[in-house]
């Protein structure tokens, strides 16, 4: 897997450290399943608002049931689908929209929604596995391909496999791959004690 660490202000653990979304996936890898439990029990454990547990995940992979990843390919943003045709695994994340417990809206379901995805990108990293979140897809081609309930909301597809080489990927891509990662500084984005105000 090509390396880009994070140039951070301070030494980062290194699953944070080196966590990237690389879009070149090897075709030809599959994800073994018990690769794929960890990274759905990593998002299980996930911390959530009156530990709702909000998130839904659904596996589409390439090796085990191609015409539903089809399906799920299908949904994604043209852009997206030149590269992520190459990925075994397209996972789509939905986030339910009211408590089960009492049936209230839980407007924290989408931030708990993306905790566990995180958490599943950062068990890809331990894994020696590539993951890419994408926000590019048709929730409602989604909804209607895969019969999601109504009170939901699809709010990304991760793409997941091993890393290729960046000459794998078409021209437009490769450039970004190789490219050093960017961040904005920490005081452009970080405050203490009041809104921008950047140092404590």
């Amino acid at each position: 897997m090509q390396a880009k660490p994070a140039l951070s202000a301070v030494p980062l653990h290194e699953l944070i450290q080196n966590r990237w979304s690389p879009r070149a996936f090897a075709p030809d890898k599959a994800v073994q399943p018990d690769a794929v439990t960890a990274l759905l029990e990593a998002a299980r454990w996930a911390p959530s608002c009156f530990n709702d547990q909000p998130w839904r995940y659904l596996v589409c992979d390439s090796f085990r049931d191609r015409p539903a990843w089809e399906k799920m390919l299908s949904c994604l943003a043209e852009k997206n689908q030149a590269w992520a045709k190459n990925a075994p695994l397209l996972i789509l994340s939905i986030a339910m929209q009211h408590f089960g417990h009492n049936g209230n809206p839980n407007r924290w379901a989408a931030y708990d929604t993306g905790a566990a995805s995180l958490s599943l990108c950062l068990q890809a990293q331990a894994l020696g596995l590539a993951a890419h979140q994408m926000g590019g897809f048709d929730a409602d081609r989604c909804r209607a391909l895969f019969n999601l309930p109504e009170a939901c909301t699809p709010m990304a597809v991760l793409a997941v496999g091993y890393q290729a080489e960046a000459d794998s990927l078409p021209e437009d891509f490769r450039t970004g791959e190789t490219a050093e990662r960017q961040r904005a500084a920490l005081a452009e984005k970080f405050f203490f004690s009041e809104w921008g105000k950047a140092e404590n």
